[in-house]
């Protein structure tokens, strides 16, 4: 059972510092860690705004998923994400070293569903990344400042997120009880303020590792495959297996490696002071779910807009709808052609409210489909090839309509891209209010000449 106090409060800082990438690709061979299988993964430079990227280039239509906490997906012991057919795990040492080395915009290409384990630390991609160069953008990467205090507990772990000094610092506290492994009746902590070269000193080199008693449990549930006692410590009760710490306190440190690579999902700068004891990656998810639902808060305000949306005249540039039935008022982000996200100011004016129903205005289900309608054509109708065109909605499925939006509320409208074909779209679509889901639904399209 999990708590959760504290508000979570804070400011988005558009005037950030510019956004990086990659002078040059990077690949990396090596094991899954959890699967056993050989995979090679590929680190491309990509344009601004593109955040890191996965693409499954071993899949048919090499799908992707965006390194963001709107695709994680729950999985035991690793921190995965999942969009459409793509889905790729064991990803936290990577984006850990993305994050902290301060590159924002990547494309790495991978030919299995899982990252390569490597020593089972970030070191080797530090030393690539470094090696690679950094190229500056002239897009701003955004900073979000914690001003309140977030906390979320689930039994004897917690993780408390405090009003920062400039820039990201975490402190780390193992404090297992009596008899657990090496940890037995003492604990371990560090504290460190995250700067590419502390990172890359002080943390990246840190070992993932596993208590001895856990490990045929594991090998049962269908983990560890690629695991071994070169990468991976294996922590009893005489100590490490077939192995040594690199430090003495080096298993906190891997827990604050990943606990890096867990915030960096939230796709913003951060400045804050991050307090985690015996944190996991579900715990650490649910940090940034919170922090999450505060940038989107602010979204919805207009206090942080994002550099990539369209203001009303554009969007009737893309669409042929007019007042009444033009159903979006901004779009607040745009991912590409893979993700949009609008707003739609819900008024007692609207006129589907004369009727629907007098005394107790409800907005009608249908409607909102039809504003997630309207952003599918709005994400797909901007590319270039589609120009002209016009999206025409054939098929609705997976239709839940979960809540009433009254006058006063404002609507968030989310579309992600399953598929993309020349003549075919096919989106996930939902419908929020204050971070409550309101409907939602799959819905397919064609374009045809206007």
């Amino acid at each position: 059972m999990s708590t959760k106090d504290g508000g979570a409060s804070g400011k988005v800082d558009g005037a950030g510092r510019p956004q990086r990438t990659l002078q040059r690709e990077v690949e990396f061979r090596g094991i899954g860690l959890h699967t056993g299988r050989e995979v090679r993964a590929i680190l491309k430079p990509a344009e601004a705004g593109t955040g890191i990227e996965f693409v499954r280039n071993d899949l048919a239509g090499e799908p992707t998923v965006r390194a963001s906490g709107a695709y994680l997906k729950t999985r035991e012991r690793r921190t995965c994400l999942h969009h459409g057919q793509a889905e790729v795990f064991t990803v936290e040492h990577l984006l850990a070293s993305l994050w902290a080395m301060r590159i924002d915009n990547v494309e790495v290409h991978v030919d299995a569903e899982e990252i390569p384990g490597m020593d089972g630390s970030a070191r080797e991609f530090v030393e690539a990344i470094r090696a690679a160069g950094v190229s500056e953008q002239k897009a701003t990467r955004h900073r979000f400042a914690v001003s309140a205090p977030i906390h979320v507990r689930e039994g004897g772990a917690s993780v408390t997120v405090l009003p920062g000094e400039g820039g990201l610092s975490v402190d780390y506290n193992l404090d297992y009880p009596t008899g657990v492994g090496e940890l037995s009746g003492r604990r371990q902590s560090v504290s460190y303020r995250i700067t590419p070269e502390v990172f890359e000193r002080e943390v990246a080199p840190a070992r993932t590792w596993v208590f001895e008693h856990e490990v045929e449990a594991l090998r049962a549930a269908g983990l560890g495959k690629g695991a071994n006692t070169a990468n991976t410590l294996v922590v009893g009760p005489a100590g490490v297996k077939d192995n040594s710490m690199r430090w003495p306190d080096e298993l906190a440190r891997h827990k604050l490696l990943d606990l890096i690579g867990d915030l960096s999902l939230c796709g913003v700068d951060l400045d804050a002071h991050v307090v985690a004891t015996r944190s996991g990656h579900g715990l650490n998810m649910q940090v940034v779910q919170r922090l999450l639902q505060e940038i989107e808060a602010q979204e919805n305000a207009g206090e942080f807009v994002r550099d990539s949306g369209l203001e009303i005249r554009e969007i009737l540039n893309l669409l042929p709808h007019r007042y009444p039935f033009l159903l979006i008022d901004r779009v607040i982000e745009l991912d590409g052609f893979r993700r949009a996200v609008a707003i739609k100011n819900v008024t007692i004016n609207e006129p589907f409210f004369q009727g629907h129903w007098p005394g107790q205005p409800i907005m009608p289900g249908v409607l909102q489909l039809e504003a997630m309608a309207q952003l599918a054509g709005v994400l797909l109708l901007r590319k270039l090839e589609n120009t002209g065109k016009l999206a025409v909605l054939w098929s609705i499925d997976k239709v839940k309509l979960r809540g009433a939006v009254v006058p006063g509320d404002q609507l968030r409208i989310e579309v992600d891209t399953i598929r993309a074909k020349p003549t075919l779209g096919h989106v996930q679509a939902r419908c929020k209010v204050g971070g409550k889901l309101m409907s939602e639904a799959q819905l397919k399209f064609t374009l045809i000449d206007a």
